[in-house]
């Protein structure tokens, strides 16, 4: 029998009601030992997951440690669209060993996880093996997370994705919320996220609306 063909997603990408995202100790003592990816792009990388997040309403933690007395706040351009959403600080690396954290997770009920943080060999790691182990799906935006050296980010990567997790980027991450150019109710939202956040896609479509009145729809 042929293969036939239809026009529907696979199961394996990601809608906005169909996971939980994470996003794990963005705070300055974490970034000032990063040197897998530079500080600007790290924190412009996170911030358009948590502007994507937000718009499209996706069930979202945002975990610290040691936020008072040792790490600090998390990035201002993350916690800025949650404005009303308290972040839960903890004293385990591993985020998944935090009790109020997996109340949390429960609480939203879903088994996608989607994780992003400092650093990738501990902070993400921890929770996306555990999370793995327990039947969780799990998700990994590789460019919104960075670690001490190029070589620790690579190989935790590496650890996860041999477990089962499965690599993404922050902006695959925004477009595949979207997916198709003709959902107009968040067009806007999510081309006015590429043009702050995108780079150089987002200065391409800030050209084309200008010069051409281009639209993708």
């Amino acid at each position: 029998m042929p293969i036939v063909a239809k026009p529907t997603p696979g199961p394996e990408l990601l809608s906005p009601k169909d996971h939980l995202l994470i996003m794990i100790d963005f705070q300055s003592q974490m970034a000032f030992a990063t040197h897998s990816i530079d500080a600007v792009t790290l924190r412009n990388n996170a911030a358009l997951v948590a502007h994507a997040a937000a718009g499209f309403g996706v069930s979202t933690i945002l975990t610290t440690v040691a936020e008072k007395s040792f790490s600090g706040p998390m990035f201002s351009e993350i916690t800025d669209p949650f404005k009303e959403q308290a972040l839960l600080d903890r004293t385990s690396m591993n985020t998944w060993e935090d009790e109020a954290v997996i109340k949390r997770v429960n609480e939203h009920g879903k088994t996608r996880i989607v994780l992003a943080g400092l650093w990738t060999g501990v902070c993400i790691v921890g929770p996306a093996l555990s999370a793995i182990a327990q039947g969780f799906e799990v998700y990994v935006i590789a460019d919104a997370c960075g670690d001490v050296s190029t070589e620790a980010h690579n190989r935790a990567m590496d650890r996860m994705v041999q477990a089962g997790a499965r690599p993404m980027t922050s902006l695959q991450y925004l477009l595949e919320l979207q997916r198709d150019w003709a959902r107009a109710e968040t067009y806007d939202l999510t081309t006015g996220i590429a043009k702050q956040f995108g780079g150089a896609y987002g200065l391409g479509v800030i050209y084309a609306k200008t010069m051409f009145g281009a639209h993708e729809g």
